[in-house]
């Protein structure tokens, strides 16, 4: 029988657990297998990093772990409480406060951006034909290119993500018409948190906290760490081209200049379940409307609802969100008619893991 450890106990303060051990034969087989691959592929990886894992079904955690260091120097282990940025996982956060803002009947999704950020009428190639809107944004519709050419728009405290990103406009520009193509966008999202915070006349920061992370009693999910958050917060090892350097993971620890809504949140595996869990079973932030809004293709878009990444080619129903970001790795899928869902959470860039191949054979597996 599996050990009902500590760690498990916790886990069931903190979340729901259905029985750890209590597994069907297939789920009891690709756990095996995916608990193989993580450990096999932390060690081959010879870096000292971690991975942390959780697998949900309905609003349950049945199986979490961890493999590996969540800090290299002082060899502590990686649990699934360990912290770690989650990059672009953080649009689904911004693209989940829109839609409680439409709900309210603050904003419209068809609504011009420039309604409550009229300074886009600074980017390079703006104008009449070129207008793009809430809902294209959130999409990656709008247009515009990926980032501003502005050489230190990622430069710069949390705090002041909105003055670097207005200062960023008039070296931004467009790659194509909105509503033509999907083009991912960073700046976007970063219009796009604006644009609600404006709308809202509260801060995005602040609105995220108050309406996302405090009522799912996410306690270990934040912009910025403090004193108390950094002993559990994991060491990024930025190893794009197979030599570490922990001091850029370091230094964004305090900010990325514009890079808020798009990508700013830090977060663990059982918390980020939480959130997870509300596009499964619960419907506590949002409604079911609004929750089959956010996965459906605009027009012009590909594979990309709003804030959730989609893959209808492959006759699957699964969506969820990846993140990059140097010195960490994340993903999070959901099967939408299995009702399972994985979350994976690395430390480190490069890997014989892949985060987002690994979910998707999981949900394949199980």
């Amino acid at each position: 029988m599996r050990k009902f450890t500590f760690f498990t106990c916790f886990l069931a303060c903190l979340f729901p657990v259905a029985g750890f051990a209590q597994y069907t034969g297939r789920e009891a087989q690709a756990i095996a297998r995916l608990e193989r691959e993580l450990k096999t592929d932390v060690a081959n990886d010879a870096l000292d990093g971690g991975i942390s894992a959780l697998i949900m079904k309905n609003d349950k955690v049945i199986w979490a772990k961890a493999f590996g260091y969540a800090n290299r120097d002082t060899k502590k282990l990686a649990d699934t409480g360990t912290i770690y940025r989650i990059a672009s996982i953080t649009k689904t956060f911004t693209a989940t406060l829109m839609m409680m803002l439409v709900e309210d009947k603050v904003i419209s999704l068809d609504d011009p951006a420039e309604k409550y950020v009229p300074e886009v009428k600074n980017i390079i190639g703006y104008n009449e034909d070129t207008k793009f809107t809430l809902r294209q944004l959130a999409s990656h519709t709008s247009g515009l290119r990926r980032w501003s050419e502005m050489f230190t728009a990622n430069i710069g405290p949390v705090g002041e993500w909105q003055k670097k990103l207005l200062l960023s406009l008039a070296q931004t520009q467009f790659e194509s018409k909105p509503g033509k193509q999907w083009l991912y966008c960073d700046v976007g999202y970063c219009i796009l948190g604006l644009a609600l915070e404006r709308a809202a006349g509260q801060p995005y920061m602040q609105m995220v906290k108050n309406r996302i992370i405090d009522p799912l009693h996410m306690t270990h999910t934040f912009f910025a760490p403090d004193d108390a958050s950094l002993p559990n917060l994991a060491q990024g090892l930025y190893n794009p081209n197979g030599v570490v350097d922990t001091r850029i993971p370091l230094s964004q620890n305090s900010g990325m200049g514009y890079g808020v809504p798009n990508g700013g949140l830090f977060s663990t595996p059982t918390d980020l379940a939480k959130l997870v869990s509300t596009f499964i079973t619960k419907t506590g932030l949002l409604s079911k409307e609004s929750i089959r809004q956010m996965k459906l293709t605009p027009k012009g878009g590909k594979d990309y609802g709003l804030g959730l990444a989609l893959d209808p080619q492959n006759n699957v129903n699964y969506f969820g969100h990846n993140g990059l970001i140097p010195g960490y790795s994340s993903q999070y899928l959901i099967d939408d008619d299995s009702k399972y869902a994985v979350i994976l959470m690395r430390n480190y860039n490069v890997g014989f893991t892949n985060v987002i191949v690994t979910a998707y054979k999981l949900l394949d597996d199980i």
